[in-house]
């Protein structure tokens, strides 16, 4: 859980590098939290208001996080708009995040792999 904590602190913190860890521990835990959101939000029949509120505010962290993902991988955070282009793009930018991250420093940082090992 600490994971998705860690991410939430650095919230608009679109510097420096994120392991492929923390980056699928969040998505995962986000995942959860999503989920949970939405029984809550249909059971009090909220009409999806909550769900749409939480999906609000996770935003910018989620973005944040895919963006020093990149970084790990040398590349730049305008990567992040391969996303945008239809039926490839999504498709690329998941590969990109499960890539694994260059071991050695780079433009951005250090190999965050090391800083935790």
């Amino acid at each position: 859980m600490h994971y998705y904590t860690d991410v939430l602190k650095k919230y608009a913190d679109f510097s420096g590098r994120a392991r492929r860890q923390e980056f699928w521990m969040f998505f995962l835990c986000n995942l959860a939290v999503a989920i949970v959101v939405a029984i809550i939000d249909a059971v009090i029949g909220a009409n999806m208001v909550i769900y749409g509120l939480y999906i609000l505010a996770i935003i910018v962290p989620c973005i944040a996080l895919t963006v020093r993902r990149l970084h790990d991988l040398g590349k730049s955070g305008a990567w992040y708009f391969i996303a945008f282009v239809p039926l490839i793009g999504g498709i690329w930018l998941l590969v990109l995040t499960a890539t694994e991250g260059q071991p050695t420093p780079n433009q951005y940082g250090p190999s965050p792999k090391a800083v935790h090992a």
